[in-house]
């Protein structure tokens, strides 16, 4: 089995894309090709690392927008090694997934950055 291509886009438009190898979180595929994203836990249980699921290859998934937000469940692209303590079901929902623990199932555009982490808020775990 080959990886995933995932492209982590940043808020002033730069976009770098890594694969994820099966087994690999995002976070490692990304430090392993010297792309810096923020993190801090490498557990699942801050929102550091947070990213937002944009959109999911066609091939890869039947990933449809919820009609309410318009978000793609982060369910769709990436599964976890543990469960994301500093996520609720809610947002995951929402597309919001920590790089440090996921595991990209199929191809995938996330923003990354601290605009998302400030969508998201602070981390009921301090």
């Amino acid at each position: 089995m080959t990886g995933h291509e995932v492209t982590l886009e940043w808020p002033d438009g730069r976009r770098d894309t890594v694969t994820v190898e099966p087994r690999e979180t995002v976070l490692e595929a990304a430090l392993r090709d010297g792309v810096r994203l923020p993190y801090d836990c490498r557990k699942g249980t801050c929102t550091a690392c947070v990213g937002r699921l944009r959109s999911v290859d066609e091939d890869d998934s039947d990933a449809e927008p919820s009609e309410e937000s318009g978000s793609i469940d982060a369910a769709a692209a990436f599964d976890y090694r543990r469960q994301p303590e500093a996520l609720t079901e809610h947002e995951r929902a929402d597309g919001y997934v920590l790089l440090c623990i996921a595991m990209a199932q199929a191809d995938c555009r996330v923003a990354v950055g601290p605009m998302v982490r400030a969508e998201l808020g602070d981390s009921p775990w301090g």
